[in-house]
């Protein structure tokens, strides 16, 4: 297991962002840009590389009129004279995808992203109203929430999904142990799960740089959550397992490239503090269940003390339930459903 006092502090070669419609040199030959996120988490980090002609982007921001505007200034100012060549990917959900579709149809790029991302968007986009479903509101509400608040979080959370722009018909797959020759420097592909299914991450081992898209942030943790459509997931324990691997595959002094916040040396370090994070969590919820079984749902304020819109909650509970089902494998909670038939657990331990 990874400790905190293993590693040094981390490092920000960059202690300042790319304001809005500009790029900065993120390391030789890689572009870096902001484009806002109407959330709490108010951005993301793209990224152009060096693609000989012009510039191989990663990641795209959501679809809403605000971005759309952003990349028209971004293509007509700092990139003007150099064309988009191919758009890659890293996983589902909308900061990263959202404009996939717009940007490939109106620069003619090639789409090159994972297989489980690429199907996960589109069936979402392709079926935004199942969101809604009874099967992801009884979900919620087996696991505690109220009516009135799973009303909001089933059609006011799930809203951000749909920002996504109509995907290209066609794309190339990504697999984790393939390379990708961009602008004659080598890149090889890795895949991490927990934030995301089969997300996508590059490694240029030459430049010692490392792309880490939501698996590896700076100051946040990345959230990792079970949905209604996997209700007994562990994406805990795979995020976990993700994290001990990059140990094994990136250099310690990587320069760290990742979506969101700034860049950072200190793979190990940072890592360290995220599993130690979680445990500190696991920590909580027992704690919690000794004293009484719990759902779900009462488990929340134990972990998010603030105040929560539906969107924040959408991604609190099921973040709350990741946290449950790791530790129901591990041992340490056991289910007990009350005659009120909200699943609640209890500390074994």
């Amino acid at each position: 297991m990874l400790t905190k006092t293993d590693n040094p502090p981390l490092v920000f070669p960059m202690p300042e962002p790319p304001a809005v419609g500009e790029v900065v040199e993120a390391a030789p030959g890689i572009l870096w840009a902001r484009i806002p996120l109407p959330f709490r988490l108010n951005h993301i980090n793209v990224y152009l590389i060096d693609d000989g002609a012009g510039w191989a982007l990663l990641d795209t921001g959501i679809d809403n009129d605000a971005t759309r505007a952003i990349w028209h200034t971004l293509t007509a100012g700092p990139l003007a004279g150099r064309p988009l060549t191919r758009l890659i990917v890293t996983h589902f959900h909308p900061d990263h995808i959202g404009l996939a579709g717009w940007l490939c149809e109106r620069h003619g790029l090639p789409l090159l992203t994972s297989q489980t991302s690429y199907l996960t968007c589109a069936n979402i986009s392709l079926s935004p109203g199942a969101l809604d479903a009874k099967p992801y509101r009884d979900f919620y509400l087996r696991h505690g929430l109220d009516a009135a608040t799973t009303q909001r979080v089933a059609t006011q959370g799930h809203g951000y999904l749909k920002m996504v722009s109509g995907l290209p018909p066609t794309f190339q797959r990504l697999v984790a142990g393939d390379t990708l020759d961009i602008g004659g420097r080598r890149f090889e592909v890795l895949t991490g799960n927990g934030h995301a299914p089969e997300q996508v991450m590059l490694y240029c081992a030459a430049d010692n740089i490392f792309l880490a898209a939501d698996q590896v942030l700076a100051r946040i943790t990345p959230n990792i959550s079970v949905w209604a459509v996997d209700p007994d997931g562990d994406p805990l324990g795979l995020y976990l397992r993700s994290l001990q691997e990059l140990r094994e595959e990136i250099p310690a002094d990587a320069l760290v490239l990742p979506g969101h916040q700034l860049p950072f040396r200190g793979l190990y370090t940072r890592s360290a503090e995220l599993i130690a994070h979680h445990e500190m969590r696991c920590a909580a919820i027992a704690g919690a269940c000794r004293a009484a079984p719990r759902s779900a749902a009462e488990l929340v304020p134990v972990l998010f003390s603030r105040t929560l819109d539906p969107h924040q909650m959408s991604f609190a509970f099921s973040e709350v339930q990741a946290h449950i089902n790791y530790m129901l494998r591990r041992g340490e909670l056991a289910w007990l459903e009350d005659a009120d038939a909200i699943e609640r657990v209890v500390a074994t331990q």
